[in-house]
């Protein structure tokens, strides 16, 4: 299982000292964000995020040679390529399912591919896991979730357009920030189902978190509106997974509400549980998601 940074920092916070110097700086509650509206694709279209930082992403990553199992490719996202590994390629005459699937931290690793793609393709899915800009030394700014969900969508096309692939059975995946991402993709794409494992619905707690990383404006309420699922629930595009470990319940709150706002405008939106921290609960989740997906068809 991969260790990113974020997960190590968080891996020790867990500690007694950590627990105790956690509990001496605990934040002030947040106040529930505003529902702004049911359609994110128009928001998005009426809206240009200001970075006052330009540059990398703030991980590094592995080397973008693919993992056991997969095969690396180039996909476009505006006027850059970008890498993405993959399932080999399959018989075009019978069609799969297939699970875009977005890695967590800033950068990809090798075992991404193995942790949340892997069991996927074992299932019977081909899957597809892009990098985004800015990540693993290649091109474009990092924005932290919003201009990277423009590359989910060009992966998610690039995906679809796969001979072997039955393109109106393509999910989307993810864990930790790309748990996040998947719920904005949800909002944005055309996807069949979204399973988000240990996502921030709720942007302004991960912000909090790591607020040495935030690039853009903060100061303005509506650039963290813009990259928080909870602020559009009521306009996911499909069914709607939300898991966790019962050792992180830090966004848990966050996850309840945008479920309750998604079906209150007639979504299908659902919050597990699972045993496991951060990383610890990846398999139980993806077990979850792999159910999710079965029952949505």
């Amino acid at each position: 299982m991969v260790l990113d940074r974020r997960s190590l920092l968080a891996a020790l916070a867990l500690a007694p000292l950590g627990l105790a110097s956690a509990r001496a700086a605990t934040p002030e509650p947040l106040s529930d964000p505003p529902l702004l509206g049911s359609d994110y694709r128009a928001a998005r279209a009426g809206f240009r995020t200001r970075l006052l930082r330009r540059g990398p992403a703030p991980d590094e990553g592995d080397p973008l040679t693919a993992p056991d199992g997969a095969v690396a490719l180039r996909y476009p996202s505006g006027p850059r390529e970008l890498v993405a590994w993959a399932s080999p390629p399959g018989d075009a005459s019978a069609r799969k399912p297939a699970v875009l699937v977005l890695h967590g931290g800033n950068a990809i690793w090798h075992g991404h591919w193995q942790d949340l793609a892997a069991p996927f393709v074992a299932a019977g899915f081909h899957a597809l896991m892009p990098t985004m800009r800015g990540e693993n030394g290649q091109p474009g700014d990092f924005s932290a979730f919003y201009d990277e969900t423009d590359d989910v969508l060009a992966a998610a096309a690039v995906l679809r357009a796969r001979p072997d692939v039955d393109p109106e059975r393509v999910y989307i995946s993810g864990h930790s920030i790309g748990g996040t991402l998947t719920l904005l993709g949800a909002l944005a794409g055309d996807f069949r189902a979204a399973a988000a494992l240990s996502p921030s619905p709720d942007t302004r707690i991960f912000f909090r978190r790591f607020a040495d990383e935030v690039p853009f404006d903060i100061s303005d309420p509506r650039e963290v509106e813009m990259r928080s699922a909870v602020c559009f629930a009521s306009g996911f595009r499909c069914p709607v997974l939300m898991s966790h470990g019962d050792g992180e319940t830090r966004s848990s709150g966050a996850i309840d509400l945008t479920v309750a706002r998604a079906r209150a405008a007639g979504q299908t939106a659902e919050h597990r549980v699972v045993p496991g921290d951060h990383m610890g609960s990846i398999p139980g989740s993806i077990r979850e998601a792999l159910a999710f997906f079965a029952r949505v068809g």
